[in-house]
């Protein structure tokens, strides 16, 4: 028995050593082999601001990937890569509407490369030149608005520049960064007198469109003192005790917050009295910290109402609505960024009153949908601007 094992293992060895050595190594690199065949057949598709290129492979060992080298601006090149498992280049980052030329080279696995072909393509009008003519600019409560749409969801900065010393140089005054479909940006803490602005989008790879150059006067508005006063009525939903509606006029962003009980009702809503009337321009909320910015319960979509006489039985016929708003998550769906931290935590999001209200002295702030889709509500913060 033990003779007839020593057999088979000694021939299971054998076998195993002669699969290795003839195993071919799909890695090997040859020093000595030539430069690969060049890839054939070229055939493109112009995009905004770039082109596909297709072309047919090779049966070239030695061929590692295929590399097209393009100028996207004076003395500013790029490459673009593609493997021997796919057959199309990507090429992006022009910003003219005008004809260039792209070198295509086959590079072997030994790093040698083939002579380059030219192809010629005509990228379409880049996604920074189509946003700009949806890009707007107005004068808004202690500040400008700017709306922008972008249907490419491309990645853009929205660059605004002021003349906001009166000495004729328009200098930084705040940027943007969205790849959202549309928006609406709102600079603040401006004087209400005449400045000049300027407006322009820039994209990721240094492309910018033309600009918007207004002189404009923001509105005055200023921001309705704190704190606030408690106005509990018979239908508005109960906070916990540890975490009061309070909290969301403190002043402290970081260490406390507003949260409805667990597993109450949506829609849901509480009411605030300003103590004297204002006619509302605008409100910042802040959102519960990360990791809870944009998931859990805070609040997506919400309704602001104005009543100055509120029923004592907690309905609805005292109260007017003043907008319905939606939470804004500058990078649109998917990972947090940095860029939505900021927006929505440090800095809070700002939502401006669709039209300018009467001026009203209780609010009632109406939950109807949150970022985790849970019962709860959690706010960190909220104030308000107007006209007192």
């Amino acid at each position: 028995m033990k003779k007839i094992l020593y057999i088979a293992f000694t021939l299971l060895t054998a076998l195993s050593v002669y699969g290795c050595k003839e195993d071919p190594r799909l890695d090997h690199s040859n020093p000595d082999a030539p430069a690969p065949q060049q890839v054939t057949d070229f055939k493109h598709e112009n995009t905004p601001g770039g082109a596909n290129i297709t072309y047919k492979l090779n049966s070239d060992l030695n061929l590692a990937y295929v590399k097209a080298i393009y100028e996207i601006q004076p003395g500013v090149f790029k490459e673009s890569k593609s493997s021997i498992y796919t057959d199309t280049l990507k090429l992006e980052g022009f910003g003219e509407v005008k004809e260039y030329d792209v070198k295509i080279i086959s590079v072997g696995r030994n790093a040698k490369e083939s002579a380059p072909v030219v192809v010629k393509i005509n990228p379409l009008s880049p996604p920074v030149a189509l946003a700009f003519d949806d890009l707007t600019m107005e004068a808004g409560f202690g500040g400008i608005k700017v709306k922008l749409k972008n249907t490419l969801e491309a990645n853009l900065a929205i660059v605004i520049d002021a003349d906001t010393t009166g000495t004729g140089l328009l200098r930084p005054l705040q940027t943007f960064y969205t790849k959202s479909a549309a928006g609406s940006y709102s600079v603040r803490g401006l004087s209400a007198t005449q400045k000049k602005f300027s407006v322009y989008l820039r994209d990721r790879w240094g492309n910018k469109s033309l600009a918007i150059v207004k002189d404009l006067t923001p509105l005055f508005e200023q921001r309705v003192p704190k704190p606030f006063g408690m106005y509990a009525l018979p239908t508005d939903q109960a906070a916990l005790s540890t975490n009061v509606l309070a909290n969301i006029w403190d002043g402290l962003v970081n260490t406390s917050i507003y949260a409805s009980a667990n597993n109450s009702p949506i829609p849901q809503w509480f009411t605030i009295d300003l103590k004297v009337p204002v006619v509302l321009s605008r409100m910042k909320a802040h959102q519960r910290t990360s990791p809870y910015t944009y998931t859990g319960a805070n609040v997506k979509v919400f309704e602001l109402y104005g009543s100055n006489a509120p029923a004592l039985d907690g309905s609805w016929a005292s109260w007017t609505l003043i907008g319905k708003f939606d939470s804004f998550k500058p990078s649109g769906p998917g990972v947090l960024t940095s860029e939505d931290h900021n927006y929505a935590f440090i800095n809070g999001e700002d939502f401006e009153m669709p039209e300018i209200p009467p001026a009203y002295r209780y609010l009632r702030f109406k939950t109807l949908e949150t970022w985790g889709g849970t019962g709860q509500v959690t706010i960190a913060e909220v104030t308000f601007w107007g006209k007192l």
